[in-house]
């Protein structure tokens, strides 16, 4: 994957990694940005092409499929959180929507444009994820499994599209110093960087992202003893 002269689509890109990722792009020199956003209005960053984009609305994603006929990345951003925990009242209504954003969305995107990256010579996917997608946060419960189910779509789309030569890409990240986490205490990933890593990852051919020392941390130990996922995380 070459990100110079490349045609991307990023969901979420009108703030935070999003953003981030538009002007990653444009520093790489991309030929072509769709920035993709539920309001077009509120993407401000010149040299993009805005387009309106629920990722949980089908019509949506069936005009954005039919506009964006040229694209050779797609990278599924767009995410919500809704910071409850399983036992919380509310919280199957937080995890469907939180699952129609972050897991549903991505494969509906993905098999939308699936046919669009392999005429295009392939390609590839991004699927934004995170350190949550290997432990359970208890305020972000629902979350953090909206998160896991969206690493297992990573890892099987990856399997199915290796025949048509298509790069699948997981990025998992802990806190970044965006509006998602601007309660949260603690260190907080630069957006900007995160990106960075992902573009140099796509030209590298590598599967995955470890975006920061946390999420490397807690990677090495899901095969500890005990295991890093069985520990208690408040």
């Amino acid at each position: 994957m070459h990100i110079k002269n490349s045609v991307v689509l990023v969901t979420g890109a009108n703030r935070g990694l999003g953003q981030a990722f538009v002007n990653a792009l444009l520093e790489a020199g991309a030929a072509k940005i769709y920035a993709a956003a539920r309001d077009p209005s509120s993407i401000t960053l010149e040299g993009v092409v805005p387009i309106q984009l629920d990722v949980t609305n089908a019509a949506d994603i069936a005009a954005a499929a039919k506009l964006c006929t040229d694209v050779t990345l797609l990278i599924n951003n767009a995410g919500i959180g809704r910071g409850a925990s399983f036992l919380a009242a509310g919280s199957a209504d937080a995890a469907r929507a939180e699952l129609e954003t972050n897991f549903f969305g991505p494969l509906a995107l993905s098999q939308a444009f699936a046919p669009t990256l392999e005429a295009n010579g392939g390609g590839a996917i991004v699927n934004v994820l995170s350190v949550l997608s290997w432990l359970n946060l208890s305020a972000a419960a629902t979350y953090s499994a909206s998160k896991s189910a969206a690493w297992s779509l990573t890892n099987g789309l990856r399997n199915e599209l290796r025949a048509q030569g298509t790069q699948v890409v997981g990025v998992h990240v802990a806190f970044m110093d965006t509006d998602m986490a601007r309660k949260v205490p603690g260190p907080k990933a630069d957006p900007l960087d995160v990106a960075r890593q992902t573009l140099a990852a796509l030209e590298a051919g590598q599967d995955e992202v470890l975006a920061d020392a946390l999420t490397r941390n807690v990677k090495q130990g899901l095969s500890a003893q005990p295991g890093v996922y069985l520990g208690q995380v408040c």
